[in-house]
C-alpha cells in the first residue's frame, strides 16, 4: 500500500516526509517499511530517521545542496519499498499495580467516564496496544489501541511531578512516564519497570510497531518486581507477534 506524501525541507540537513494526519496501523507500517529502505539506502553514511504518528525526519550527515534531487530519490525510493510486514512485532508484557496509592486519578477518571474502577482498570488491561513512536521524553511510548470507552481529554492543568513509571491516559492514547516530569494525562496507575536506561544499548528495548499488554498485579507484587529492576535482575517479557 502506498500513500500521497509530503517532502519538505526540514533544514540544511534534514527532510521531513509527511503521511495523512490520522492514527492508522497500516500508516505505521508504511513509515516503517520506508524507514528501512532509507537506512539501508544511506547505511554508509548513516543518516539518522525519526519517525512518528504521520511523518519522518531524515537527518543526514551532509548539507542537502540540491533538495529537488533529493526529493525525487525519497520518491523513487518509497515507489520501490519493500511493502511487506520487515519482521515480526514482539509483544510486551508490562505489569502495572492500579492500587490507589498509584493510580491517584483513578477515582475521578472512574466517575467521569461513569465506570467503577474495576471496569477502567480491566478496559485498560485486556487490549493490546501498538506502539506508534516513542517521544517527549526518552522512552515515553505512544500507545494507540486505548478502548474508546475511556478517552478523556488531558488536563486543563499539567502535574509538575507526574511520578516515574506512571501510567497514564490522555485523549485516545495511554503511556508510561519513563522517569519524574511534568504531564497533562491522567494517572491510573504505575509500573516498577525501567523502560529506559542510558546505560544499556539499545537504552530502550521496545520500538516502534511493537504491542504492549499491560498485566495487572498487586502491590505485594509490584514492590517484589521493583527490587528485581533495582538489582538489575528483572527481565521484561516479550514474544513474538504473527500478527
Amino acid at each position: 500500500m502506498s500513500f500521497k506524501l509530503r517532502y519538505v525541507l526540514y533544514n540544511s540537513h534534514s527532510i521531513l516526509v509527511e503521511w495523512p494526519a490520522k492514527i492508522d496501523s497500516k500508516i505505521l507500517q508504511d513509515i516503517l517499511n520506508f524507514k528501512k529502505s532509507i537506512e539501508n539506502l544511506y547505511s554508509k553514511q548513516k543518516v539518522e530517521v525519526i519517525t512518528a504518528y504521520n511523518s519522518l525526519l531524515i537527518i543526514y550527515k551532509f548539507t542537502i545542496d540540491d533538495v529537488n534531487s533529493a526529493f525525487s530519490d525519497l520518491k523513487e525510493l518509497y515507489k520501490n519499498k519493500n511493502n511487506g510486514q520487515d519482521s515480526k512485532a514482539l509483544v510486551w508484557n508490562i505489569p502495572v499495580c492500579y492500587d490507589n496509592e498509584f493510580g491517584e486519578d483513578l477515582e475521578a477518571f472512574s466517575k467521569e467516564k461513569k465506570l467503577s474502577n474495576s471496569e477502567v482498570i480491566a478496559l485498560h488491561s485486556e487490549a493490546i496496544y501498538t506502539v506508534y513512536f516513542i517521544g517527549f521524553l526518552p522512552g515515553f511510548l505512544y500507545l494507540g489501541g486505548l478502548n474508546s470507552k475511556l478517552f478523556l481529554d488531558r488536563k486543563s492543568s499539567p502535574k509538575l511531578d507526574v511520578k516515574k513509571g506512571s501510567v497514564a491516559i490522555g485523549g485516545a492514547q495511554t503511556g508510561i512516564y519513563p522517569q519524574n516530569s511534568p504531564g497533562g494525562w491522567h494517572i491510573i496507575g504505575n509500573s516498577p519497570i525501567q523502560i529506559f536506561n542510558a546505560s544499556e544499548n539499545p537504552p530502550c528495548k521496545i520500538k516502534a510497531g511493537d504491542k504492549v499488554k499491560f498485566e495487572p498485579i498487586s502491590k505485594d507484587v509490584y514492590f517484589d518486581i521493583r527490587s528485581e529492576v533495582e538489582a538489575g535482575s528483572y527481565k521484561l517479557k516479550s514474544l513474538e507477534d504473527d500478527a
